[in-house]
């Protein structure tokens, strides 16, 4: 079945225009879903909306949103006055400047979508657009109305000829200051045998890219579980894992280095001939799946740019 588009409009450069739609480009539709059940009987439970202080059932149509203004006050707002502030948008991804791929932080990254033509004769601009930007190696940065906000979007080429892929942005005040994660790390004296070992083994641990190897453990061991639960079985405990010993950094990078394999491990800085020889003469004078559970088994298979 063709995907639903999230949103149509037009992408929209100077005067070249072109009819598209925004695809979501993740899902997590095949995640086994959990329903709250009553224990006793087996049937499914509804939620209700209940007055925090009468403990009453509220009906629809005496719900309504509130801003909190202090403990337990509230201004309410109704759905027209809402609406009303909701940006009135043309259906239009206008492009107001073209940057490198790599020219925004991930972190502002917000959601990715697939962005293609959605009729004949938009896809002969839309692939000139796409070319045009494959070429240059460029991203798009665009404005839309989404989903009752003006969004800003970063639009590039993807990895497919003629594919562009769409991400909404964060907006500034959503990204946190770095400061508040890494203000209370205190200052390590790192020493050049350190970096060199650190070195060794992340190249020993070089590799490629490839979301098909990814292994859902929970995904797969909550598929097992209802299987289990259906065919009557009961499952093993599954071990507890031991706890991590507190072991010197130095002596670990040394043992991480030597089960690394690969490259030969780096020796430490000034250890050539000429080190190893004026060393010698220093020594002398010294010493030192319900719906995944219907399958066999699960399914198995981002900077910028």
């Amino acid at each position: 079945m063709a995907p639903r588009a999230s949103w149509k409009g037009f992408l929209t450069i100077g005067a070249l225009s072109c009819a598209v739609g925004l695809y979501a480009a993740a899902s997590t539709a095949e995640r086994i879903a959990l329903n709250l059940v009553n224990r006793k009987t087996g049937h499914r439970l509804r939620r209700q909306y209940v007055d925090e202080e009468t403990g009453q059932p509220v009906e629809g149509g005496d719900q309504v949103k509130g801003y909190e203004v202090e403990k337990g006050a509230f201004v309410t707002l109704e759905p027209e006055e809402v609406a009303s502030v909701v940006p009135q948008g043309d259906k239009t991804i206008a492009i107001a400047a073209f940057l490198p791929c790599d020219g925004i932080d991930t972190l502002y990254l917000d959601r990715p979508y697939f962005l293609a033509p959605v009729d004949a004769p938009g896809a002969e601009a839309f692939a000139l657009i796409a070319a045009g930007m494959q070429a240059a190696q460029v991203a798009a940065l665009g404005e839309a109305v989404l989903f009752r906000r003006v969004r800003k979007l970063l639009i590039r080429p993807g990895l497919e000829n003629g594919a562009l892929l769409a991400d909404t942005l964060n907006f500034d005040y959503e990204v946190r200051p770095a400061e508040e994660a890494f203000a209370g790390i205190p200052e390590v004296a790192v020493t050049g045998e350190m970096v060199d070992l650190a070195t060794h083994i992340i190249r020993g641990k070089s590799g490629t890219f490839d979301p098909a190897a990814f292994d859902d453990r929970y995904e797969a061991a909550l598929a097992e579980l209802v299987r289990a639960k259906m065919e009557g079985r009961t499952l093993p405990k599954a071990r507890t894992p031991r706890a991590a010993k507190v072991v010197d950094l130095l002596d670990a990078l040394r043992a991480s280095a030597g089960a690394a394999g690969g490259a030969k491990k780096p020796a430490p800085k000034g250890t050539g001939a000429k080190a190893r020889a004026a060393g010698g003469k220093a020594k002398a004078g010294e010493k030192a799946g319900a719906k995944a559970a219907a399958r066999p088994a699960p399914r198995s298979g981002r900077k910028a740019g």
